[in-house]
């Protein structure tokens, strides 16, 4: 269940990290106020077929991205966490009590067991990571959000209303970049809509 499913929006509210409350869109024409962050949005809307002063977009590419950072977020979570328990209690495991059981064939067979286990839930976690970082319309939400994230700090130092940190999704330092010819996503993960 997304936050979104939790939290009811407004007609121009989307969350604006995980967890958070509800955040009002800061409308294009605020926005478009300030003269370089209105050339900057142009430009970088050129630059990844993106349209920065159409609230209605803006706002459906912020919904999109706060979906893709929590499905992410439960990736990460779900292979993660097993990930580390188990890593962390077959060390103490080994630590306490295997290390010192009198047969090495015991003991391998022991270590054969943990790193099989060890490397199948990484390759797992991998696998997810790869799947939700390697996915080109993913990149291309994630490109657009960076480039919007811009913009707004540009109108804030500019003068313009706009909240610090908005849309309050941190500075991509990952983000990638936009490949020109990919298919969107819709909210349900299917292309084209």
């Amino acid at each position: 269940m997304s936050d979104e499913d939790e939290v009811e929006l407004g007609e121009w509210e989307f969350i604006g990290r995980r967890g958070t409350d509800p955040v009002r869109l800061v409308p294009g024409e605020v926005i478009a106020a300030v003269p370089e962050a209105r050339r900057l949005a142009e430009e970088s809307g050129r630059d990844v077929s993106f349209d920065y002063l159409d609230d209605g977009a803006v706002l459906r590419m912020l919904r999109l991205r706060h979906e893709d950072e929590q499905e992410m977020f439960t990736a990460g979570f779900r292979t993660g966490v097993p990930l580390a328990l188990i890593g962390f209690g077959g060390a103490v495991y080994w630590g306490g009590v295997a290390q010192y059981w009198e047969s090495d064939r015991a003991r391998l067979v022991y270590l054969a067991a943990a790193g099989i286990a060890v490397l199948l839930l990484l390759g797992f976690w991998i696998r997810a990571a790869v799947r939700h970082w390697g996915d080109p319309a993913r990149q291309n939400l994630r490109a657009r959000a960076k480039r919007y994230r811009e913009v707004a700090h540009v109108a804030r130092d500019g003068g313009a209303e706009v909240p610090a940190g908005y849309p309050h999704y941190g500075p991509y330092p990952f983000a990638a970049t936009y490949r020109h010819g990919v298919e969107e996503r819709g909210r349900d993960g299917r292309s084209g809509a």
